[in-house]
């Protein structure tokens, strides 16, 4: 069971309140028209997927129901840090 800490409600809760949302930090291109069928596919569908550190978009459904970022370990389950949204992560590179 993971503890996630709401950097809105400032208190750590269990998982299940939450609701994962997908990788953070992904920008909407400006102009979606002016892209190929092959570049928006991309866009939608194709997210990296790291042996390690990784940064991801939560939703507090039966809390504050807010978005915020977590940066977790994909290899020990650990959350490292969250943030809010239209933050930089502090941890972002591989943790010794």
């Amino acid at each position: 069971m993971l503890l996630i800490h709401c950097p809105h409600c400032r208190e750590a809760r269990e998982e299940e309140e939450y609701s994962y949302r997908g990788e953070a930090h992904i920008v909407r291109p400006l102009a979606p028209e002016s892209l190929s069928d092959e570049e928006w596919g991309d866009y939608l569908f194709f997210r990296s997927n790291p042996k390690g550190i990784h940064h991801e978009m939560w939703y507090h459904a039966v809390g504050c129901r807010r978005y915020f970022n977590v940066t977790r370990d994909t290899l020990t389950y650990e959350i490292l840090e969250s943030y809010l949204i239209g933050q930089q992560p502090a941890v972002t590179g591989a943790t010794s």
